[in-house]
Formats: C-alpha cells, sequence, structure tokens
C-alpha cells in the first residue's frame, strides 16, 4: 500500500515497536498518529502528574520522528472520529496500533475497527494473554502456576527493527503537543526513550548493578532499590521485550549465585506485571468490583473524613503518612508502601479498596489499570491469589522492618524528623517531656493514631467474614 497510519498510544517509542515496523514494512509512508482523548484526559482516574508525562513524551516522540524526516500528527476528540477522518485524508489503506489489553481500550479499538482498517500487532506485555492459558484453554488464576507457564514459553528476544524511515509526511493539520503541568524537582521525570534505555542499563548492567542488590534490598524504604521502569513500561517509552531480555541477561552475566537468584526475583516482578495484564483481559469483570465474588457483600465503611485523612497523609501512623505524602508530592511511591499503605485504607480503616484505587491512578506517574486493580486486590483479599483477607499489615512493624532508622518517615513527615528512632514509628509511644523535646507533640505538632490497630483488625475480620457468601463449587472468576 501507499500510505499507512501508526496510531501510538501507550507505545511511545521508535525502538523496538511491532506496530510501527508493520506499519513500515507493509506501506511506503507511514503517518504517525496520536489522539487526545477527552474521555481519558478527563477521566477522574487521571492525574496531572502522569499526564505531565505523557505530554513529555510525546514531544519526546515528535522529536524524534522529525529527526527522521516526519513528525508526529497530534488530534483531539473520539479516536474513532479522528482516525477515521486522518484515514480520508491521507488515503491509508490501514492504520497500526499495538494491542491494548484492558476493558476501556477494548471497547474503543472496537469502535474504531468499525471506522477504519485497523491493524492490532504486539502489545504491552512479551506475551498476549491467549500465550499463557491453561490445558483447558482458560486464564490462570494463580501467580505460581502463571509463572511457570510463562517461563516455560520459548519467546524471540529479537527486537523489531528500528525503521530507517517513515517517508515524507504530508502536509497535515496538527495540534501542538500541550504544555505540560508544571512539576516539582523531586517529581520530574525525564519522559524519553533516552531516559528510559539508560535506567534500564544502570539498573541492570555491571558486576554491581543494582539488579544483583534487590532481593536484599527491594522493600527497603531508606534505600531506592526498585528499577525506576515503570512510568517507561507504562507509557511505552520502553519495550516489555528489551526489559525481560535485559533480566534473562542479568542473569546470565551474575558474579555469583546470589547475584543470579536476585536478578531472577525481578525477572518475576516483570511477570507479575504480565499476570496483572492478562488476567483483568480475562476476567473484565475486576475492573468496577471484586475478582472473587464471594466479597461482593462486605459492609464498607462510608467515612468521608477518615479517607480524606488517608490521602492527605495525617492518620498518625508516620509509615502510613509518609508514603501518602510522596505520592501527592512526586506520583510515585515503593512497593512496599504502596503495600501499607493500601492495607491501612482496606483493613485499618475498613474503606472500600476502590476508593484507594482511584486516588492511586488519579496520582500515580506509572498509573496503570490492570497492574493498580491487580495490586488493590491482593491486599483487599479480593483478587486472583490474593492474599488471605485475615492478612492484615501492621503499620508500626512494617516502618521498623522497613525503615529501622526512620529515615523514609523523616524525609516525607518532618513533624517527626527529630524523633529518636525507638519511637518513630510509634510516636505517640514517646513520654510527654520526650514530645516537648523532640517539638512531636501528639494532638498537637502531630496527630494521634486516628485507629488502634489491634481493634481496627478484629473489626475488619468480623466484617469480611460477616460479608463473605459461600464459596464452595465457585470459580472466583467466573462470569
Amino acid at each position: 500500500m501507499d500510505r499507512a497510519i501508526w496510531w501510538a498510544r501507550r507505545d511511545l517509542r521508535l525502538e523496538d515497536n511491532q506496530a510501527l515496523a508493520a506499519a513500515c514494512s507493509r506501506a511506503g509512508a507511514v503517518v504517525p498518529l496520536f489522539v487526545l482523548d477527552p474521555a481519558i484526559l478527563e477521566s477522574d482516574r487521571v492525574g496531572e502528574k502522569r499526564v505531565a508525562f505523557l505530554f513529555g513524551g510525546l514531544r519526546s516522540l515528535d522529536h524524534s520522528l522529525r529527526q527522521r524526516g516526519s513528525r508526529l500528527i497530534l488530534r483531539r476528540g473520539d479516536p474513532a472520529v479522528e482516525v477515521a477522518r486522518l484515514v480520508r485524508e491521507v488515503g491509508a489503506g490501514a492504520v497500526f496500533a499495538e494491542r491494548d489489553h484492558s476493558p476501556f481500550a477494548r471497547e474503543r479499538d472496537g469502535r474504531v475497527a468499525e471506522a477504519a482498517p485497523l491493524q492490532l500487532v504486539g502489545g504491552p506485555t512479551v506475551r498476549p494473554p491467549e500465550d499463557v492459558l491453561k490445558s483447558d484453554k482458560t486464564p490462570y488464576q494463580v501467580y505460581g502456576a502463571y509463572a511457570r507457564a510463562w517461563r516455560a514459553l520459548p519467546w524471540d528476544s529479537a527486537p523489531a527493527l528500528l525503521p530507517s524511515s517513515l517517508g515524507v509526511p504530508p502536509k497535515l493539520d496538527s495540534l501542538p503537543v500541550p504544555e505540560s503541568p508544571r512539576q516539582s524537582e523531586e517529581s520530574y521525570l525525564e519522559a524519553t526513550e533516552a531516559a528510559a534505555g539508560r535506567q534500564l542499563r544502570s539498573f541492570t548492567a555491571g558486576d554491581e548493578a543494582p539488579i544483583y542488590r534487590y532481593a536484599e534490598e527491594r522493600d527497603r524504604l531508606d534505600r531506592d532499590a526498585a528499577s525506576g521502569l515503570s512510568p517507561y513500561l507504562r507509557f511505552g517509552l520502553i519495550s516489555a521485550g528489551r526489559v525481560v531480555a535485559a533480566a534473562f541477561e542479568a542473569m546470565d552475566a551474575a558474579p555469583e549465585e546470589t547475584a543470579e537468584q536476585s536478578a531472577d526475583g525481578w525477572l518475576g516482578e516483570l511477570i507479575w506485571r504480565e499476570f496483572f495484564e492478562h488476567l483483568l483481559y480475562g476476567f473484565p469483570h475486576a475492573q468496577d468490583g471484586p475478582f472473587r465474588r464471594e466479597y461482593a457483600g462486605i459492609a464498607w465503611r462510608h467515612d468521608p473524613e477518615g479517607l480524606a485523612a488517608w490521602q492527605e497523609g495525617r492518620t498518625g501512623y508516620p509509615v502510613v503518612d509518609a508514603a501518602m505524602r510522596q505520592l501527592a508530592h512526586t506520583g510515585r511511591m515503593p512497593n512496599r508502601a504502596r503495600m501499607v499503605a493500601a492495607s491501612f485504607l482496606v483493613k485499618d480503616l475498613l474503606i472500600d479498596w476502590r476508593e484507594g484505587e482511584r486516588w492511586f491512578l488519579q496520582h500515580l506517574v506509572d498509573g496503570d489499570p490492570a497492574l493498580n486493580n491487580g495490586n488493590w486486590q491482593w491486599v483487599a483479599g479480593t483478587g486472583a491469589d490474593a492474599a488471605p483477607y485475615f492478612r492484615v499489615f501492621n503499620p508500626v512493624e512494617q516502618g521498623r522492618r522497613h525503615d529501622p532508622a526512620g529515615d523514609y518517615v523523616r524525609r516525607w513527615v518532618p513533624e517527626v524528623a527529630a524523633v529518636p528512632a525507638r519511637y518513630v514509628h510509634a510516636p505517640w509511644t514517646m513520654p510527654e517531656a520526650e514530645q516537648r523535646r523532640c517539638r512531636c507533640r501528639i494532638g498537637h505538632d502531630y496527630p494521634a493514631p486516628m485507629v488502634d490497630h489491634r481493634e481496627a483488625r478484629e473489626r475488619t475480620l468480623a466484617a469480611y467474614a460477616a460479608g463473605r457468601a459461600p464459596a464452595e463449587g465457585r470459580t472466583y472468576g467466573a462470569q
């Protein structure tokens, strides 16, 4: 065909992009398109930090395209209308796009396919959902079994070739990339393909690479042990295949057995990402309700004041407050902090996990519907392969274990900056004289705990037991 359209969505890169490579291999000229969809940008599940990162990625993509004699065509509106309009304008024989697995994306792509010659190629995961199924061709619902099946499958690690030329684009109307909302220095991330590559190399390359300490340090809140790749994977500034290949390469190059096991542990986290993507694809009902339907009857508390205190980081538990303030300020949060903060909302305050899921999506730079949903339901005990509902994180013990000197909480909760380490995760236990000396008077300088953890735990266990329907003979994800 003479012309094709590459419709970029969450794959804002040129390297290892199967949809772009397919378009370039089948057309003389390729027109790159991105559609600003009001249904996404104006959603109550989208916040300014993720939008800022998206706009940065679009500017970077346009720059890279212009270096190759092309440019990004930016339109705003309903994708079904805008994609079809551009097809008519350029006389395109096909529209190539990377497959997306979310219920929203599948409904959108169905409407676009009715209006334009859409071809979906590749996807945000290494393996498509239909490649990792049980023997009866149904999706896995337990991570361990899924991971074994995922690892047993061969895969082609060769990246899709970077096109040398996309052809000269015709003269077309295009919107400028909107200016990003202003970001603080701590929240700013360079949203470029080059930055994603540097981040991957800094985490995985060399005998002293952080990937070889990942197993030991991953849960430490006072150390920056994460790969930092999640925002780049979220918007496809780097491909899942390239990241997984780097994990295997690090395992092969590990200087010792413990280092290899650590790298393998990080690969396991990448497989968790694929598991949650595939899970929402196979069981879309989990987007709006519990994956395990027997938990639909839990009597959640309606507590706007408690929800606001959690959102604003003033629960009286320093590790929870630090996590929530870091989220609000930077749009990022370590995985352990996410679990502790989520557990507090659901298990200590008995507030519906969907309230927290929405709040995280509003603020996380790497907010992804499938991963966010999967993680929240794991903590709540309502999801596939979930922790038992009676597993409740103790915020004091979690802080002591994963932030032993209190460095993490002191950074984000300045009210406890002068509190000694033995009290920093439970400052209300300080004698009054010590509180005055540290300028951390409970109930004055810093809130008293909004709930007693032991009492809250018992309340939650009772609510789950009362609201849990019998599950005998039931498949958790059955429609």
